[in-house]
C-alpha cells in the first residue's frame, strides 16, 4: 500500500494544480482532418507565406512533416525525410519554407545522442534527405520534447522534460554535421515541458506543459508570467502567430488547434519599455524619467485581474503540501505492524 501511495503522490500535484487553476479561454482555429495525423506533437506557423501550419506526429511514425491549410484542416503537403527516426517530438521554425525537426525524445534516458534536421515544407508531396546533426548533453542522456529556434540568430535550444524540473540547453551557434554538437545548460525552466517557442522580439520564450504556459525573459530565464491553457486531451504543440497569439495542439485524431491570446498581464510584461521623450534632454541623457516623476506605466492600471492572469504556482504549492501529507500518511501506514 505504501508503494502505491508514494507512486500516486508523483502525479497529485499536477492533477490538483490542473483542477484548481482557472483555464485561459481559447477558440478553435482549425481541426486536423488528416487520418494520418494522430499524435500532433510539434507545431509551427509563419514559415510559409500563405498562412499554412506545420505539424508532425509523435514517436511511432515514419519521419514525415505535414503542411495543413487552416481554412479546411486538410493536409496540402507532406515531406518525408526519414524512414526510421527514433522519437520525433518537436518542430521549430528554420526560416522561410523550412522547419527544424527534433528527433529528441528519450523516455528511458538511454540515447547517446539526439538529432535535429532542417526539413523543407510546403504544398505537395516530396521525399528529401536532409543533413542531420547530432546533439549531446553535458552529463548524459536527457528526455526532451521541446525545440526552439532564436528568431534573431537561428540558434537552437532544447528544453528537457523532467518531473522534478526542466533545463533549457543551448546548441552551438554553428552546428557541425560531421561531429558531436554539445549542448550547454542555460538555466531552469518548468518541468514536463512539451513544447515552446520564442516570442517575435527574441527577448522572451514561452514553454508549455500539458495544462499551462510560462513566459520567461531570454537569456536570463526570469519568469514574467504564467497561465492556464485551455483543456485538451493531451496538449503538446505550441507556436506563435504573426499577431502574437498562441496556437496550441493536442495528440489524438481529429483534434482541434486552439488560438489563445496572451493574457493582458503577459502582454504588458513583454511589451518594450517606453522610450523617453526626445524633447526632454535630461531624460534622453540619463535614459530614465525625472527623479520626481511618479507616473506609473501599464502596471498601475486599476483594473480587475482576469482569473486566467493569476499565477499558477500557488495552486501547485498547495498541491505539493498535500503530497507531503500523503507521504507522511504512507510512512505511518507502512511502519505499522499487524497485531498478533
Amino acid at each position: 500500500m505504501r508503494d502505491r501511495v508514494l507512486a500516486g503522490a508523483l502525479v497529485v500535484p499536477f492533477a490538483l494544480g490542473t483542477a484548481a487553476a482557472p483555464s485561459h479561454p481559447g477558440h478553435k482555429e482549425l481541426t486536423f482532418r488528416d487520418p494520418d495525423i494522430v499524435e500532433s506533437s510539434g507545431l509551427v506557423a509563419g514559415v510559409l507565406g500563405d498562412g499554412l501550419v506545420v505539424t508532425t506526429n509523435d514517436s511511432g511514425d515514419t519521419g514525415r512533416v505535414f503542411t495543413v491549410d487552416p481554412a479546411t484542416g486538410g493536409t496540402v503537403g507532406v515531406t518525408h525525410w526519414s524512414d526510421d527516426p527514433t522519437d520525433v517530438e518537436a518542430l521549430a521554425p528554420a526560416g522561410p519554407g523550412a522547419v527544424w525537426v527534433g528527433d529528441i525524445g528519450d523516455n528511458t534516458a538511454s540515447r547517446e545522442s539526439i538529432e535535429v534536421a532542417r526539413v523543407p515544407v510546403g504544398r505537395g508531396e516530396r521525399t528529401v534527405a536532409p543533413t542531420t546533426y547530432d546533439l549531446t548533453y553535458p552529463k548524459g542522456a536527457v528526455n526532451a520534447e521541446t525545440l526552439l529556434s532564436d528568431p534573431t540568430t537561428g540558434r537552437l535550444y532544447v528544453a528537457s522534460k523532467n518531473v522534478f524540473g526542466g533545463v533549457l540547453y543551448a546548441a552551438p551557434a554553428r552546428l557541425d554535421p560531421d561531429g558531436t554538437n554539445r549542448l550547454r545548460p542555460l538555466g531552469a525552466v518548468l518541468p514536463i515541458a512539451t513544447d515552446g517557442a520564442f516570442l517575435p522580439d527574441g527577448e522572451h520564450v514561452i514553454l508549455r506543459d500539458y495544462s499551462r504556459a510560462v513566459v520567461y525573459t531570454f537569456p536570463g530565464l526570469e519568469p514574467v508570467g504564467d497561465f492556464r491553457l485551455p483543456d485538451q486531451d493531451q496538449g503538446e504543440g505550441l507556436t506563435i502567430t504573426g499577431d502574437g497569439d498562441l496556437l496550441v495542439s493536442s495528440e489524438g485524431q481529429d483534434e482541434p488547434v486552439l488560438r489563445v491570446p496572451l493574457p493582458a498581464s503577459v502582454r504588458r510584461a513583454v511589451a518594450p519599455a517606453p522610450r523617453s521623450p526626445s524633447t526632454d534632454p535630461s531624460s534622453a541623457a540619463t535614459g530614465s524619467a525625472h527623479p520626481g516623476d511618479t507616473t506609473a506605466g501599464p502596471a498601475s492600471e486599476e483594473t480587475s485581474p482576469d482569473p486566467a492572469d493569476r499565477p499558477v504556482w500557488p495552486w501547485f504549492l498547495t498541491a505539493w503540501l498535500a503530497v507531503g501529507g500523503l507521504v507522511l500518511f504512507a510512512r505511518r501506514v507502512g511502519g505499522r505492524r499487524p497485531r498478533r
